[in-house]
């Protein structure tokens, strides 16, 4: 009913959130719509939701606005961890003609046959007990990475997080559909995947026969190792009490695993830490750093941190700053705390007034470009193998190195998607480093850099 008719998309959050909207955009092409430019002013537009931060929910409401900006008579269908959560208020938004929950975002071509604007926007949600079900989904546009989805959901109880709520318990692929993704993502050229879930490390299926885990996460990257055709395995966001000793010794022998972890802190204070109900205390994140350094020394880590925490002092964010000043990791993603609702930690006491926690953000995102500075200049006139690129921007090319090193070359088309052996000539403040052409190689296997 619908072939011929345009759909475009926007994605807000996280790498798994990108997975499923090109999932969800293949089951439209398939269903016959034609994908456009978010700008172009689409039949259709799709915007796939986070909610992590507060922000994200404004942003929310900027996107529709745009959509309504590029086309007034574009049906708008929004999706998500947004929409699971607060379906109500998504569709008192002007504009908005569709709102579906986490059990329904992949049924989405079922609701697309009468795209006339709405009065009222049309709910199709539930309780999130109900999304026990994995649905495969990975990226698919850029030749050169691809996010593919092994895991969803979580079991984890954080007092400041709205994810359980939003996608439900974990759950997980089996690992032969996993490897299929894969070889078929391979099939596309595609040389990099980056590997996906909300808590990855807590991937596997458990046995309620037998009482019994059949698959853990190790057993899924020694799979995912023989997979012919990609060059590069990279690993999301693990939990440090979930990355073990065997993932770590694997990682650093594999033919295909790079590394680069990131990994989890959110405070390096044990009081910030047991408020937030985290599964950890600080003494058990400087064993998983010192472990990765002793056997990949050239490893890039990063840190997600959270900042103005219920209770945090000055002292525990000092506590937390000369943590991560001597900790030997490459960078930080530092979050801004927000209160949001039906958690615990938005009726906690000690609420950190805003000011204060965007100078704590401040501080620790300078210290961030002090860890990424240092680590980059540690790799200068040394020889590294990038994976380069697409996008051409001011005449240059950019790539990563396995150690997620950003680096430039001038641009040359031959380049794109290709594995090229450069030299790490000068340093461009922490952003990338300026490199010199060695070669393009064609053997396989360069793990080591």
């Amino acid at each position: 009913m619908n072939s011929g008719a345009t759909v475009s998309f926007h994605t807000l959050g996280c790498k798994l959130n990108f997975a499923e909207t090109s999932t969800i955009a293949r089951q439209l092409k398939n269903a016959g719509f034609q994908k456009v430019e978010f700008e172009d002013g689409a039949d259709v537009v799709v915007i796939n939701t986070c909610s992590v931060t507060e922000n994200a929910d404004k942003e929310c409401k900027t996107i529709v606005r745009r959509a309504q900006q590029a086309n007034p008579e574009s049906f708008i269908a929004i999706i998500g961890c947004y929409a699971q959560l607060k379906p109500e208020e998504i569709s008192s938004i002007d504009g908005v003609d569709l709102v579906l929950g986490a059990t329904e975002k992949f049924n989405l071509p079922h609701y697309l046959n009468d795209l006339s604007k709405k009065e009222l926007a049309e709910i199709h949600s539930c309780e999130i007990i109900e999304a026990t079900s994995f649905t495969s989904a990975y990226s698919f546009g850029d030749r050169t990475r691809a996010f593919l989805k092994v895991q969803d959901g979580c079991d984890y109880s954080c007092s400041y997080c709205t994810i359980p709520l939003a996608r439900g318990n974990s759950r997980s692929d089996t690992i032969d559909n996993v490897v299929k993704n894969a070889n078929a993502i391979a099939e596309k050229q595609v040389k990099e995947i980056v590997l996906t879930g909300v808590n990855i490390g807590d991937y596997g299926i458990f046995d309620t026969k037998s009482m019994k885990h059949e698959s853990d996460f190790l057993s899924l990257v020694k799979r995912l190792d023989d997979v012919e055709g990609i060059e590069r395995f990279r690993i999301s966001s693990i939990e440090p009490n979930l990355l073990t000793d065997e993932i770590i010794s694997f990682v650093s022998t594999s033919k295909r695993f790079v590394p680069h972890f990131h990994i989890p802190l959110q405070s390096g204070s044990d009081k910030v830490l047991a408020l937030m109900r985290r599964r950890y205390k600080r003494n058990l994140y400087v064993e998983r750093v010192n472990r990765i350094k002793a056997v990949m020394p050239d490893a890039c880590i990063g840190v997600d941190v959270i900042v103005g925490f219920p209770g945090e002092t000055e002292e525990d964010f000092m506590d937390t700053y000369r943590f991560l000043n001597e900790l030997n990791i490459s960078y930080l993603h530092v979050f801004t705390y927000s209160e949001r609702e039906n958690t615990d930690a938005a009726l906690m006491p000690g609420v950190v007034p805003i000011h204060e926690r965007k100078r704590r953000n401040k501080m620790l995102r300078i210290l961030s470009e002090k860890k990424k500075n240092l680590f980059y200049s540690q790799y200068l006139n040394m020889e590294y193998t990038v994976l380069m690129e697409e996008e051409n921007k001011e005449g240059q090319l950019s790539g990563f190195t396995t150690n997620y090193i950003r680096v430039n070359l001038p641009y040359e088309p031959s380049f794109v998607n290709q594995l090229v052996r450069v030299k790490l000539e000068s340093f461009n403040g922490g952003l990338s480093v300026n490199s010199k052409f060695l070669e393009l190689l064609e053997e396989k296997n360069y793990h080591s850099n």
